[in-house]
């Protein structure tokens, strides 16, 4: 890429961003448009204004970003929120600490050096071959065997000391983040639950709830309350998803019937294309009332028939249910196997009744199915990076040459191509990611959310970073690696020169477009708008269309993670990309906030769980800088690179120690916080109803007795007046 290239690929993109920022400016103070700007704030009762006018200052929202707490985050979006901005600030400050150290030091050594000059080494440059002026800002143009080398040397273990500070304060700031929110006076009802799954056959003459009820009960004779017994709700699913499919047609027909006083029809064949018109206020009348005997009679016979061997157990104190979740409850381990009760809205309920070994053997299964997708998306994104080079894509299409011997074109085809490229690529992935996850048999949505993430985070790095830098010049690191097999090392810190300016491409066009789109919320807008005039008519219909949802963790985290092993990895060897790490941490950190506060609503609450795993990962990006470095230093033969073997051990054994004193406080709720007192008696009955599955809610209140799939202590009120 020429430089006049490089500069193109940011100018526009800058332009693009500022004319998004400036669209969102304009269309949220528009009334119209308040529910896709302040969705957060509408649901929790709030003014979306909250104390400012129409008429306010176009850089408002900044200000109420900047000056925000991380209790307002955690007010209305979440403690899981509230850990993503320290993962945010975190990063944000290892790059920005890194920067004020190496950016005056290392940028003049490399500037001043002439190994580019003078060897005109075009498999040493980060423009494959096109001498720009980036080349002479990066380790490229350093010497082999120079002394300047020390100061890079120097740099890596600057980065890495400054790296295991922020993340060790991160680390004891969430757990304390994580234990003040556990320790809330306010009932959560998850705390006086446990998830047992693994119940073994009850004996004959006793139901599954009976001998549930009896085991807990001689287990815990004063704090056990009730049970749940996990039932197969397949079939009973159907017919409630049904039931308030046919309610939300019986609004919609109403609402129409209401607006032109003429009663709706509809088909009653294929997809209401065919068939017999009937009224359709009527004939969804009539479905509906079919609905509910058939929901009430299945209800009862999965309650009576189809039990299975998982339930929820109730306790009447929180310490309780915290001792039990921690506690080995048989000898045996693939036998009622206890955890903490994930939140009502998250359970997984069709993989409760998997069994132990089961989970295991799905486990290394899709570990093996993910192994394979990593190695067979390789190829395809291999091959996409190297025929997306202008050069390679005239030879595939050769009637595209006239059209890019046009100045304009070849320059914005050279910026964008690979980079559009790779991300349409990467969009088709975490659906599939997400899949498998939950087919490992995980009881939680969190868990797989975590699941997913860390998978499409390792098929990144592999994939998009590895797999870039090494598709650069492909057949020639195939033919390296074939006469050396253990040469991957030096193969890839050899690459690694060549794709600076692709992934400082990369990185701008991930800022500048992907959040200045995300602020702007231009898709959704149109999209709501859209659906409100020509499709939906009911209330409940238009706030389905402009409902945001959450921020997405198992896509965004990972996203993250693969610019900061990006950034990690050429910021010695292309200390510029420093720059853009720190602006899009930064951007990210303010418009991220702003939706945090205003638009995206938590679709469930695991209390920053996601935190050690992001620690992980943060920790798997450094050591994968540390061995790339020791890689380039080993190509520019300099022999003192072996002083970083110390600093690659030093990480694992950072890892090793951060686990140990912080991970079993994010794995279990502590007693220490599990004791605090409440702020009133929980009301048990309510926190037991929380757990029950819809589709076996009944819709005669009180005829909902739940006999047979679930049981209550009988003692406890007796109990409860001693």
């Amino acid at each position: 890429m020429e430089f006049e290239a490089f500069l193109l690929s940011l100018g526009p993109s800058a332009f693009i961003f500022l004319v998004l920022m400036f669209l969102f400016t304009w269309l949220s103070r528009r009334p119209g448009n308040v529910s896709i700007y302040y969705p957060n704030r509408i649901l929790k009762g709030m003014d979306p204004w909250e104390g400012s006018s129409l008429t306010r200052n176009p850089f408002a929202w900044i200000r109420e970003a900047l000056t925000s707490s991380e209790q307002d985050v955690v007010n209305l979006s979440g403690v899981d929120t509230a850990v993503y901005f320290v993962f945010l600030s975190t990063v944000l400050g290892i790059f920005a600490l890194s920067s004020l150290l190496i950016l005056p030091i290392l940028l003049p050594l490399a500037a001043t050096d002439k190994s580019i000059k003078n060897s005109r080494d075009v498999t040493d440059t980060t423009s494959k071959g096109t001498f720009s002026q980036l080349d002479n800002l990066s380790m490229a143009n350093i010497t082999r065997k120079s002394s300047r080398l020390w100061a890079f040397l120097g740099a890596v273990y600057w980065i890495s000391l400054v790296t295991y500070f922020m993340l060790w304060k991160a680390y004891k700031h969430v757990s304390t983040l994580r234990a003040r929110a556990l320790m809330s006076a306010d009932t959560i009802p998850e705390q006086f639950a446990i998830l047992v799954r693994d119940i073994p056959s009850p004996p004959n003459g006793q139901t599954h709830k009976e001998f549930i009820d009896s085991f807990f009960r001689d287990i815990y004779p004063e704090t056990f309350y009730r049970s749940l017994v996990v039932t197969e709700n397949r079939k009973v699913n159907k017919i409630w998803e049904g039931l308030e499919g046919y309610k939300k047609k019986l609004a919609r027909a109403e609402a129409i019937f209401a607006a032109t006083s003429n009663r709706p029809t509809n088909k009653t064949g294929l997809l209401g294309l065919a068939g017999k018109k009937v009224d359709s206020i009527e004939y969804y009348t009539d479905l509906i009332n079919e609905s509910v005997a058939k929901l009430e009679t299945e209800q009862k016979k999965v309650l009576a028939e189809k039990q299975q061997t998982a339930a929820i157990v109730f306790f009447t104190d929180r310490v309780t249910a915290a001792l039990a979740a921690q506690s080995l409850h048989s000898q045996m381990v693939d036998t009622w196997t206890v955890t903490e009760a994930p939140e009502p809205r998250q359970i997984l309920w069709e993989n409760l009744n998997i069994k132990f070994f089961t989970r295991l053997i799905r486990q290394y299964l899709i570990y093996f199915i993910v192994a394979i997708t990593i190695l067979f998306y390789m190829i395809p994104i291999a091959f996409v990076s190297a025929i997306t080079t202008l050069a390679n894509l005239q030879k595939a299409i050769p009637f595209i040459k006239p059209v890019v011997k046009i100045t304009f074109i070849r320059t914005v085809l050279e910026s964008y191509l690979p980079q559009i490229a790779l991300i349409i690529f990467l969009a088709m992935l975490p659906k599939f990611l997400m899949f498998l996850s939950k087919s490992e048999g995980i009881p939680s949505r969190s868990h797989a959310v975590r699941a997913a993430s860390g998978k499409y985070f390792y098929f990144s790095v592999l994939n998009v970073f590895i797999g870039v830098t090494l598709a650069g010049s492909l057949f020639d690191n195939l033919k390296a690696l074939q006469q050396k097999p253990n040469s991957i090392v030096t193969v890839l810190a050899t690459s690694l020169p060549k794709n600076a300016t692709f992934f400082l491409t990369y990185v701008a066009l991930k800022f500048f477009i992907g959040y200045g789109l995300e602020l702007s919320r231009i898709i959704p807008l149109i999209i709501f708008h859209l659906k409100k005039k020509y499709l939906y008519k009911t209330e409940a219909e238009v706030k389905e269309a402009w409902y945001p949802g959450d921020l997405r963790y198992a896509t965004r985290v990972p996203s993250d993670m693969l610019i900061l092993t990006i950034t990690f990895c050429y910021s010695v060897f292309a200390p510029l990309i420093l720059v853009f790490g720190v602006i899009y941490f930064g951007l990210g950190w303010l418009i991220l906030r702003n939706q945090a506060l205003k638009v995206y609503v938590p679709s469930y609450e695991s209390y920053g769980r996601m935190w050690p795993h992001i620690h992980t990962r943060i920790l798997a990006a450094l050591f994968l800088f540390q061995v790339v470095m020791f890689g380039y230093l080993g190509v520019k033969l300099f022999v003192w690179a072996t002083l970083l073997v110390p600093l690659i051990v030093i990480s694992l054994i950072f890892g090793y120690v951060c686990r140990r004193k912080f991970y079993s406080g994010f794995q279990h709720t502590a007693l220490e916080v599990a004791c605090r007192d409440l702020k009133e008696r929980p009301d048990l009955e309510e926190i037991f109803r929380s757990f029950i599955p819809h589709s076996l809610s009944t819709h005669k209140p009180e005829d909902h007795q739940f006999k047979g799939a679930m049981s209550r202590y009988q003692d406890y009120a007796a109990i409860s007046a001693a």
